[in-house]
């Protein structure tokens, strides 16, 4: 029995499928209903049984029912996927207050209370939370400063919470996806170095942690290899950016 948010596309809709073919009942929520219905019809293709619930996770009423709805639909939690989330681009000297609490309210509070309401059903089960977080919360581009910051504190809230829950069972896993080839990132262009990856390849990785607990998840796994290299030198890391162009740029909606 599953939960994955920000199911309607992307790699929510690519996690919900991967977890039908391996048994799941999935319950799947976004904002869009008739989106959710499309991705039913193919989680019922895949095996599993969808149920579908529409919420917005800046509605923190909104998601307890959600929880409370999925859990009594299939007697409870193993798996919640803590995937919604919403992409912007400022440069950081230009991001507002209200740009922040957007980003927050969406990709850190978003998650954060979804995993509030459903950690005691998951406790029940010893069950399974991943929270999707991004590379750019270890090593944020340019122009990402406001979404970085929300999933910079998702990643690093998941990690204290990882250490707390884990004597009543529950595996948290925090997974930090390079770009992926989604209608969020649709209109941003990027070098060839650091190639947009499918949601599918984002899927596998998510049951492959789930089968081996993993506590953080990193794809594609060469991005390590730029938070490596920020880590032993943050100059290092920027001059990394700024030469392989990795902040990408947004593409001429004319064209």
């Amino acid at each position: 029995m599953a939960l994955v948010t920000g199911a309607s596309s992307g790699i929510g809709r690519a996690i919900a499928i991967a977890l039908a073919r391996t048994g799941h009942a999935v319950g799947l929520s976004a904002r869009r209903i008739d989106a959710l219905e499309a991705v039913a019809n193919e989680v019922r293709a895949a095996g599993g049984e969808p149920f579908v619930v529409a919420c917005d996770v800046t509605d923190r009423d909104g998601i307890v029912r959600l929880v409370t709805q999925v859990a009594a639909r299939f007697g409870g939690l193993d798996v919640v996927v803590a995937n919604a989330g919403e992409y912007s681009r400022k440069p950081a000297p230009a991001i507002t207050r209200a740009d922040l609490d957007r980003a927050f309210a969406v990709n850190f509070h978003g998650a954060f209370h979804l995993a509030e309401a459903a950690l005691p059903w998951l406790v029940q089960r010893r069950g399974h939370l991943v929270l999707m977080a991004s590379v750019d919360a270890k090593k944020p581009m340019p122009h990402d400063g406001a979404y970085a910051a929300a999933k910079a504190a998702l990643a690093t809230w998941g990690a204290a919470l990882r250490q707390n829950v884990r004597s009543q069972g529950v595996h948290v896993c925090v997974v930090c996806p390079g770009r992926v080839d989604t209608p969020m990132l649709g209109g941003l262009d990027v070098p060839a170095i650091s190639a947009k990856i499918g949601a599918e390849r984002v899927a596998r990785a998510v049951l492959r942690a789930l089968r081996r607990r993993a506590p953080e998840v990193v794809v594609p796994w060469h991005c390590r290899l730029l938070m490596l290299a920020d880590v032993v030198s943050p100059r290092l890391g920027d001059w990394l950016v700024r030469a392989l162009r990795l902040d990408g740029h947004e593409r001429d909606p004319s064209r």
